[in-house]
């Protein structure tokens, strides 16, 4: 128990200090944060195991970091371009890996999901179809689980590529540049904790009213009469 509290210590706190940890990475590390990076991206949209891993922060404070790198190391289009590659490519894994397992994944030893994340799964995938494809990518937690229950259900793969192109660019794109512009306005960078968190909050508002107004209707379901 002491050892899962700690963990999740260390995971707060790389959330709300994750510029200071991308700098010191970054000096160390040099280009070679781009592998990082990268693996952290693809991890965190490929593997429906991870969507504890860092992803609008993430994003954001790349671009706010590659606005004042004087070394040059992070580029703000490069690293749009190498995330963008990793968040497609993450989905299609997830998709595959979906795929293959199947319905399996929601019943007995090959349980993957928990149940609360698939049913707010469930639920975009009900209002907004294909489309939920590109809308999750702006929510953590159904972004990872999305791709996948899309291949268990199996979706047309060049449907479901098309939507995955465009929600990866968007969603690094709008996150990198948004951290380019706004990462470095004084009232941001001395707060940047706060404003991670308010980034992560108002990303689970969808994936939170979505949830609420599918147990909505399945209460207003129970209490209609049957023969209605």
């Amino acid at each position: 128990m002491h050892n899962v509290s700690a963990t999740a210590m260390q995971l707060l706190d790389g959330v709300l200090h994750i510029d200071r940890y991308l700098t010191a990475l970054t000096a160390k590390y040099h280009a070679a944060v781009y592998a990082l990076l990268f693996s952290i991206v693809f991890a965190e949209t490929g593997l429906v195991v991870t969507p504890f891993l860092p992803g609008d922060s993430l994003l954001f404070a790349v671009g706010a970091l590659a606005a004042v790198d004087t070394a040059h190391t992070l580029s703000a289009p490069f690293a749009w371009a190498l995330l963008a590659l990793a968040a497609v490519l993450g989905n299609t894994t997830n998709y595959a890996i979906g795929r293959w397992v199947g319905p399996r994944a929601f019943t007995g030893r090959y349980r993957l999901l928990r149940t609360e994340h698939l049913r707010r799964t469930e639920a975009f995938f009900a209002r907004y179809g294909a489309l939920t494809i590109v809308v999750s990518r702006f929510m953590p937690i159904i972004r990872t689980v999305a791709p996948f229950v899309g291949g268990v259900g199996r979706m047309r793969f060049g449907r479901f590529q098309v939507y995955n192109i465009v929600g990866g660019v968007s969603w690094t794109g709008l996150f990198i540049w948004g951290g380019y512009l706004f990462g470095n306005v004084p009232v941001v960078k001395a707060h940047f904790g706060i404003v991670t968190l308010a980034i992560i909050a108002l990303s689970l508002v969808p994936a939170g009213w979505a949830a609420v107004r599918a147990r909505w209707g399945r209460a207003q379901s129970r209490l209609r009469p049957s023969g209605e």
